[in-house]
């Protein structure tokens, strides 16, 4: 049991949440990687918490925070805020203990994930859209416990969470260790720090020699932020896109324990998560969402130092909506430099377009999108032109041939509210 006064997490804390969990939790499986190690030249295994009961490893944090707390106090119910995994983590442990939950979504989360939420919890939950934005839901579910005298069950920043969520790492050493591994690096993603923060903390007692990274989307680079400026504290900005790590501010206690077992931080770009989704759903059948997908996306970052290695990612979750693939792709697409949008002056005249197809583009290159309005008493029109490359190396013969054609086109990569506006 962890104490208030406590302010990094232990491994004994660890160790005790795994007895706890043993016989709750799946024991997901350390699978050996052959495309992976065949891709990076090194010996890859992936922790599959893609495959837990609720598809993600937050059943681990959830399910332990609520069963340290008091049974009075759970009987009365349980809160908490969240539009994605934890709260089908605490979903689930209110059913399977028959407790209360109230769980706070904002009113923007998509109805699939609500529906998520009902599925796991049943009767036991009740959910409340409030708000547009997570700050908000959390406000609210913050001021629900405090009027209602119920438990708020935190998503990371908690060393009960904390430890929950490290019991995944007691799980890869047991099993490693069955195989006769020496683990050289662990990847793992961080959100708020709570899985890192457990994972890191059980790994540096047991393998003191393993390199832990942590693996940050680069539009949410919030631990990053924090080591650089020595505390927790606000990025002015957060991409979404790897929504179960979008969090704007870490919790104290995960940096505390960071900075104490984390070896090493690593941001991905966007574009190489959406990439590396789609690589490893079409080369492994394997459905990882953003958040679950960041540490495969970082062996590209850290290729060069692991030709040889052993190497573990945690596949943190699994619950991708399917309708967000097309985004994905886009985002694939511009990461590689392949898929690139123009805004053009195209004369109003006659076989303008086929000028510009066959004197600015590529043989191989192909037009995505066209949207053109032609103009009355006009001699010039603004097009909105969506350009896919052959190649990525062609793009700069295509810029040339575009400037010949319109000296004054905007390349809309340069500049992202156009982009967010017209595409």
């Amino acid at each position: 049991m962890t104490t208030k006064t406590q302010t990094v997490l232990t491994n004994q804390d660890v160790e005790q949440a795994y007895q706890v969990l043993k016989p709750v939790v799946e024991h997901t499986p350390l699978q050996y990687c052959d495309y992976l190690s065949q891709k990076y030249h090194c010996r890859v295994y992936l922790k599959r918490e893609d495959l837990q009961q609720v598809r993600s490893f937050k059943i681990r944090g959830a399910y332990y925070a609520i069963s340290q707390t008091p049974e009075a106090d759970r009987r009365r119910g349980v809160v908490c805020a969240s539009a994605g995994n934890h709260a089908q983590g605490v979903a689930w442990t209110s059913k399977k203990m028959d407790i209360p939950a109230t769980i706070f979504m904002p009113t923007t989360t998509p109805q699939q994930k609500v529906d998520q939420v009902k599925f796991f919890g049943g009767d036991n939950v009740t959910i409340e859209l409030t708000g547009d934005t997570f700050d908000e839901a959390n406000a609210a579910a913050n001021q629900f416990c405090i009027d209602n005298q119920q438990t708020f069950i935190a998503p990371f920043d908690n060393l009960n969470t904390m430890a929950g969520q490290g019991t995944l790492a007691v799980e890869v050493f047991d099993d490693a260790k069955d195989k006769d591994l020496q683990v050289d690096y662990l990847f793992a993603a961080i959100g708020g720090g709570g899985l890192i923060s457990g994972v890191s903390t059980h790994t540096k007692a047991v393998s003191p020699e393993t390199t832990v990274v942590g693996v940050e989307p680069s539009g949410a680079s919030s631990m990053a932020k924090a080591f650089s400026v020595g505390h927790p504290v606000n990025l002015d900005k957060v991409d979404t896109f790897v929504d179960g790590a979008a969090v704007r501010k870490v919790g104290q206690l995960t940096y505390n324990t960071c900075q104490k077992y984390v070896d090493r931080l690593v941001s991905v770009p966007e574009g190489l998560d959406s990439k590396t989704i789609l690589d490893v759903y079409s080369k492994l059948a394997l459905v990882a969402e953003p958040a679950g997908a960041l540490s495969i996306a970082a062996l590209e970052v850290y290729k060069e130092q692991l030709a040889g290695k052993t190497v573990v990612c945690v596949v943190s979750g699994g619950n991708n909506d399917i309708n967000r693939m097309q985004e994905m792709e886009e985002k694939s697409l511009i990461y590689q430099g392949l898929q690139h949008y123009f805004l053009v002056s195209f004369a109003q005249r006659a076989g303008t377009l086929r000028e510009f197809v066959n004197v600015v583009l590529n043989p191989d290159d192909d037009i995505t999108k066209f949207e053109y309005t032609k103009k009355v008493n006009s001699d010039q029109g603004p097009v909105l032109v969506g350009v896919r490359l052959g190649k990525a190396e062609n793009l700069g013969q295509l810029l040339d041939r575009l400037t010949e054609f319109d000296p004054e086109y905007t390349n809309l990569q340069d500049n992202p509210a156009l982009y967010r506006m017209l595409v």
